[in-house]
């Protein structure tokens, strides 16, 4: 068995885009609308991806207690580049331990997305 995708139903398609597109660095892999109405687009290049839905009413609730990691070389590098798109850190920097530094900001939706450094 091998984890293949998780979903965020988002409120705007384009925003949750260009927000995993552009401050992520995720790849579209694929974008499609469904017979009722939902736009779909998965974004990933590696086994699991990020799986995006709109439309058709779809609820929005992002869930307080989940978060999505992605490893940078460098978190102040990212802090500053996702500072200059306008996304502020919503918390951290921490550092748990002397191996691991990582921080949080917010998607258009409210999920947390954690940007982590392997020291």
């Amino acid at each position: 068995m091998s984890f293949c995708w998780c979903t965020i139903t988002v409120r705007d398609m384009e925003e949750s885009l260009a927000f995993y597109m552009d401050a992520v660095g995720l790849a579209m892999d694929r974008r499609f609308r469904t017979g009722d109405g939902r736009e779909i687009a998965f974004l990933g290049d590696g086994e699991t991806k990020v799986e995006l839905i709109s439309g058709s009413g779809s609820k929005i609730n992002a869930g307080s207690g989940i978060s999505l990691g992605f490893t940078v070389d460098s978190i102040k590098d990212k802090m500053k580049s996702l500072g200059q798109m306008g996304i502020g850190v919503a918390e951290g920097p921490y550092r748990p331990n002397p191996s691991i530094e990582f921080f949080y900001v917010l998607d258009p939706n409210g999920v947390r997305i954690q940007f982590v450094e392997n020291l």
